[in-house]
This record gives structure tokens, sequence and C-alpha cells, in this order.
């Protein structure tokens, strides 16, 4: 790992400008880093934000082909705007959570000065996440969406049920009819899924979870499907109104009989993990899980 290690001599930097502590991590950040003789380039909402005098790219895409890592500052939120914009690139990024889940973000920001040195030790691992995306056609408008976490149809302010034929590889799963479907990739397994009592799964695992919102059908389960899968989903009744969201961001809305592919993009995304990082170790202190150990 030392030779990677080596390899990272300039460091991106991007921060949630809606976060105010995000600018003093930056700070923070520039300061260890610039110690070590290494180059800063920040986006230039970061830069704005943090008030610094750096190389500035204009957003995380042009960023992602300048440098050799970016840190993210900020929440989930944060890491899957950033992630679908360096979708394309090879560039490794390592999450500073200033928010308080965070499972993306693995490093809390108190505790950046010794995850630097872990990084310039070279005592990381990487993870390849994949990303899913959405293709159709909606009100006679061809849509396509990528996501990291999960790919969401769900009824606007109107209380009725949404009626959605779902076939994953051709068969028939179901006409579900329920407030909403969430097709999750495994790195979203703990976000909109978990929530809406989906499984949780490892986020390298090679699966979909295919989870309906509060379905009418009380027998109506998460199921789990593999990566290679190709689900589609159709939505059937034009009251009310159903949207496609991408992590969590409306990108269109579908008119009955609309139909959308998801399958698994041919893009991923690369996450750098300190060594003594653990998924699990995680999902038991920030969902407070507590039992008896053997």
């Amino acid at each position: 790992m030392k030779k990677s290690a080596d390899h990272f001599q300039r460091i991106g930097l991007v921060g949630n400008a809606e976060k105010s502590a995000c600018a003093a991590s930056v700070r923070a950040a520039v300061r260890l880093i610039q110690r070590t003789g290494r180059k800063i380039v920040c986006d230039e909402i970061t830069a704005q934000l943090a008030k610094l005098k750096c190389p500035t790219a204009p957003n995380a895409a042009a960023l992602a082909r300048e440098v050799d890592l970016i840190l993210v500052f900020g929440g989930d939120g944060t890491m899957l705007h950033t992630a679908r914009q360096i979708a394309s690139s090879e560039t490794p990024m390592l999450g500073v959570n200033i928010g308080s889940l965070g499972f993306l973000t693995a490093v809390p920001s108190d505790k950046l000065a010794d995850a630097l040195k872990l990084v310039w030790a070279g005592e990381f691992k990487f993870e390849s996440r994949a990303l899913i995306e959405a293709t159709g056609v909606c009100h006679g408008k061809k849509l396509t969406a990528t996501a990291l976490n999960d790919i969401v149809v769900t009824r606007g302010a109107v209380s009725r049920l949404l009626a959605l034929d779902v076939t994953v590889n051709g068969d028939l799963v179901t006409r579900y009819r329920c407030d909403g479907l969430i097709v999750s990739s495994p790195t979203g397994s703990t976000a909109y899924s978990l929530a809406a009592g989906g499984a949780v799964v490892l986020p390298t695992a090679e699966v979909f979870a295919l989870t309906p919102i509060c379905p009418h059908a009380l027998s109506n389960r998460s199921i789990i499907l593999p990566l290679s899968a190709t689900v589609r989903v159709k939505a059937i009744n034009t009251v009310p109104a159903a949207f496609l969201n991408a992590d969590g961001q409306i990108v269109g809305e579908l008119a009955a009989n609309d139909e959308i592919t998801i399958r698994r993009s041919r893009h991923s995304v690369r996450l750098l993990r300190l060594a003594n990082s653990s998924f699990l170790e995680a999902l038991r202190r920030k969902l407070h899980w507590r039992g008896t150990y053997l």
C-alpha cells in the first residue's frame, strides 16, 4: 500500500456549503495536508466556503481529473452528490463526517488528523462501490438517472396507493399497491431501504434489494436480487402521480403506462477505507445495537 500512499500528492477537497461546520474542518485539513508537502485543490464552492486561496476546479467532476484523492466533508448526502459527479473517474474518495449518522463518511471530523496519518502510512484499502441507473421514457421524454444508494418510485402528496407492475429479467414479480418502491444498491441497503424494512447487506455484495414502501399486502416483503438482474417498473394508474427519485433527488414523473428499467451501471466509485475500519463495527456503533457477546 505504501506505493499507493506516495501517489497521493494532489489532494482535492469538497465541502457541503450548507453545513457551517465544514469550513473549520476544511481549513484544518488544509493545514494537516500542507505540512506533508502535498498540494491542495478545491472545487470553487469549497474554496469560497473556507476562504481558501488555492487552485480550484469548477466542480467535483473537474476536480477528480486533477487530483489523486478527494476528501469529502459533510454527510452521506454530500458523498452521494460527489459520487454521482465523479462516476466516470477512478479517483478515490474519503468521507469526513460532519453530520450525525453517516455510513459513507468513514472518518469523524475530530479524528481527521489520526486518519490522515494512517493514509500517509499506507494503512488503507480501496472499496469499489457499484452504481445503479434508471432509464426509460417519462411523459414522452427520455430519462437517465444514476445513483449510488437507490432508485425510488414514490407517490406525491395525494394519499392514494400507487399501482406498480414489476418484472425481473422479464418475469413478473407482482403488481404492488403501495406508497412506493425502492430499488437499492448494496451501498444503499442502510439508507431508505433499511427504514422501509429492507435487509442490511454488505456494501460489497453483488445484489439489489427490492423493497416496497407501506405495501397494502402484508405478504409483500423485501426481495434480494443478483446485481446482474434487470428490473422493470411500470406505472399503472394516473392518480396519484408517481415520481422517480435517484438518491433522494426527483428526476422525473411517470405517466400511466410509463416504464423504467433499472440495472447496474457500467460506472462505479472507489472509496478509501482505513485498514482498521469495519462495516459490521460501524453497524453496531451507528445503529446502537446492543446484546450479549458469547
